[in-house]
């Protein structure tokens, strides 16, 4: 439980802590650092063939919209070979392009128009699990070594003369982990869709071939990886039951009922992950990034940096922060982040993601630029999710519309608490068909209706828009303050969070955030140490606070639920 203390937040300050991450040598040639990178979800990025889904080509097309952004890096969600069982994340072929996004030849265009554009090429590694029509699964049901061992296999348990999976284990989308197999006579390990059956990393040929993924991708040209679900990569060699949480309230079949501890977060995962480091540093070139998901306790998160990933998720403001969350909530969770960082390395800042709500649906469209800010402003590097920069809110799905797999499982009572699908709709370019995403009226995902206001283009001719002010903060992160200063987060009265960058000679940077939806009037200069009026570099969308004027902190007044950027 968060704490809420405010007396205890001021004698906090009153000892006051400056934290300030070392620029190493080391460090030079590690480009990603203090800058933003951008994930792209295909299918539902830019269509250039009129089948209602995203591709490659359509991709290639719109990369000056994120070199106009200014962000260095972007985030490619899978596009391999699928069956789209997961819609991707069910790789039949770890080294080709599914037709619905295009070829190898559409991919290594898409990488040299980047290339020519400045920005780096990120892809999803998919390392847990494969899809049940790859060939190393058809192999590994017919024990043809050495494939009989690239999968988690067990035999069933029998009770009172009946077949049972070996444990209690459960998916994350619902259910048994383990499906029966007839023709091998042994039941298989997944995690998550039946589709999806765990790979076996204690077995050194699997590991190897999963190098080998990373080599082909490398020669093609790729910058670094996102490893998806990395906790989950090796199980408990025992198979023992995992503890029940009692009084969830939640079905048997639901994953929040157990106490994950032989099915994620093992020691051995961290071993992988530093075996598949060495072939990212054998790599010439520029230095190759690794950012890895892992929602995970901070021990665990932090381990992440020792082995190998440049940026282990911060997730705080997705699964522990949200709209009820304090100025003093904030306070503590982002100091016990920083605090807890090994020396050397970087904090990051992960806005959204297209496995949760949208960030203007999880804090309200008048705070949809808090967190872009904090990013900004926050040593490190922001990670924002495409339509982030335009407020793009959740698009709410009937039953009948429901695809996702995390949702149909869970079934017509439930599927709106799990499914993935109402943040994964088709990127809003104008109020054109379909947003201008697809020429077709019919896309794999409906588009929102509000397309017709709220989209990128009406946002580029407004300099009050969230896009306008989104690219202000990512331009933002080159300012030596932000790039080199000191970093203090403080609580100015009860409920005004203030982060203050320092750097000798130099204007500090500020941000103030109110988390009241009332007006708060607060003397931030006498809380804060800082100049009595200062330049509005940029206003969250709806405060009515405007670029370059001069604003006083001695005292300021900040409207309901509204941050400024101060320098």
């Amino acid at each position: 439980m968060l704490r809420t203390s405010v007396f205890l937040c001021l004698i906090l300050q009153v000892l006051g802590k400056y934290l300030a991450f070392p620029d190493t040598q080391a460090a030079t040639d590690e480009w990603w650092r203090n800058t933003f990178v951008y994930q792209i979800y295909p299918r539902s990025f830019k269509d250039s063939n009129g089948d209602g889904v995203g591709d490659l080509i359509g991709i290639t097309n719109k990369l000056e919209h994120l070199a106009d952004l200014n962000i260095s890096a972007l985030w490619l969600s899978p596009i391999y070979t699928s069956p789209m069982v997961d819609f991707g994340y069910d790789i039949a072929n770890f080294t080709d392009i599914d037709p619905t996004f295009g070829t190898l030849s559409d991919f290594t265009k898409l990488v040299s128009k980047a290339k020519s554009l400045g920005l780096k090429v990120v892809l999803d590694f998919v390392p847990n699990h494969s899809s049940d029509k790859h060939v190393w699964f058809q192999k590994s049901v017919q024990r043809i070594k050495p494939y009989d061992e690239y999968y988690v296999w067990k035999d069933a348990k029998i009770i009172n003369g009946t077949r049972h999976p070996p444990n209690n284990w459960l998916s994350i989308f619902q259910g048994s982990a383990w499906q029966w197999n007839e023709q091998r006579k042994q039941y298989y390990l997944h995690q998550f869709a039946v589709g999806q059956p765990d790979l076996n990393y204690r077995s050194a040929a699997l590991n190897e071939e999963m190098k080998n993924v990373l080599r082909f991708w490398l020669n093609r040209g790729v910058d670094g990886f996102r490893i998806d679900t990395i906790p989950n990569l090796v199980e408990d060699a025992r198979f023992l039951d995992e503890p029940k949480i009692p009084n969830t309230g939640l079905p048997d079949t639901d994953p929040g009922t157990l106490r994950h501890i032989y099915t994620a977060d093992q020691n051995e995962t961290y071993d992988v992950l530093k075996s598949w480091r060495a072939v990212l540093d054998a790599t010439g070139g520029s230095k190759k990034i690794f950012l890895t998901e892992a929602y995970t306790s901070m021990n665990y998160l932090m381990k992440y940096y020792q082995y190998g990933s440049n940026v282990p998720f911060n997730f705080m403001y997705i699964a522990t922060l949200n709209n009820r969350s304090s100025a003093l909530d904030f306070k503590f969770t982002m100091d016990q982040y920083l605090n807890n960082i090994p020396p050397g390395f970087s904090a990051n800042w992960v806005v959204g993601n297209h496995d949760n709500h949208r960030v203007a649906w999880r804090f309200g469209e008048k705070r949809a630029d808090q967190l872009t800010m904090i990013a900004s402003v926050m040593p490190g590097i922001g990670v924002l999710y495409n339509g982030d920069e335009i407020g793009m809110i959740d698009r709410p799905m009937s039953w009948k519309e429901t695809v996702d797999p995390a949702g149909c499982n869970a079934g017509p009572s439930r599927y709106n608490i799990t499914s993935r699908d109402p943040a994964r709709t088709p990127f809003q370019w104008d109020s054109t068909t379909s947003a201008g995403f697809s020429t077709s009226n019919k896309t794999w995902l409906p588009v929102h209706s509000n397309y017709k206001t709220l989209n990128l283009a009406a946002q580029k001719m407004d300099a009050l828009s969230h896009y306008s002010v989104t690219k202000k903060l990512i331009a933002l992160k080159r300012n030596p303050v932000v790039q080199n200063g000191s970093t203090q987060i403080i609580l100015v009265g009860e409920n005004v969070l203030g982060v203050v960058r320092r750097l000798p000679g130099l204007s500090p940077v500020v941000l103030l955030i109110n988390f009241s939806d009332k007006p708060s009037t607060v003397d931030a200069a006498a809380w804060m140490n800082i100049p009595e009026k200062l330049n509005v570099y940029a206003g969250s969308v709806g405060s009515n606070i405007k670029p370059n004027t001069v604003m006083s902190t001695h005292p300021i007044t900040l409207p309901g639920a509204a941050s400024v950027v101060l320098v």
